[in-house]
């Protein structure tokens, strides 16, 4: 059967969402107060039908692995690792976070997730997500894939999406 468009499918369910805190800085010299957000997600995969079973990707297998990534950073400070302004430094059981070399919060480390982002804002969130999926999806052996899109939003109306072609 010759198909003429393109093929996706998308999963966002009321428990793929995390309740996490953070905070971020801005241009210039400011750095926002530590707030929380609950926040949702949607991720989208695009590509060819899979010959056998006549879908794109299967849905089960998506939202148990976008629950998983959702756990990760549930409930825990989003932290950024990449942020030429914010210092976070390990120290036994602890996290101490400092702005611009002033120590700012001590926070457990079990209650934090270090990120490998520059700024914890839904576009960074949006594209480390998007990233983990894609790495987990390839480990799964998922064919044909063409492209991920992953929003988040952090408050109803507020969202970002980011979209990743895939090789």
């Amino acid at each position: 059967m010759q198909h003429r468009g393109e093929f996706s499918v998308s999963v966002a369910k009321d428990y793929l969402v995390f309740a996490s805190a953070h905070f971020i800085t801005f241009a210039g010299h400011r750095c926002e107060g530590l707030h929380g957000h609950n926040y949702r997600v949607r991720v989208t995969v695009e590509g060819a039908l899979d010959a056998d079973a006549w879908f794109v990707f299967d849905f089960v297998v998506l939202k148990r692995l976008m629950k998983e990534l959702c756990d990760e950073i549930d409930h825990k400070v989003l932290l950024p690792l990449e942020n030429p302004k914010i210092q976070v430094k390990e120290e036994g059981d602890a996290v101490l976070v400092a702005y611009e070399g002033t120590l700012r919060y001590r926070f457990p480390r079990v209650d934090c997730a270090l990120l490998p982002v520059p700024n914890t804002t839904v576009e960074m969130l949006a594209e480390l997500l998007a990233g983990r999926c894609r790495a987990q999806l390839e480990k799964s052996g998922a064919r044909g894939l063409t492209a991920i899109e992953m929003e988040v939003e952090e408050n109803f109306g507020q969202s970002a999406v980011y979209r990743e072609t895939l090789k």
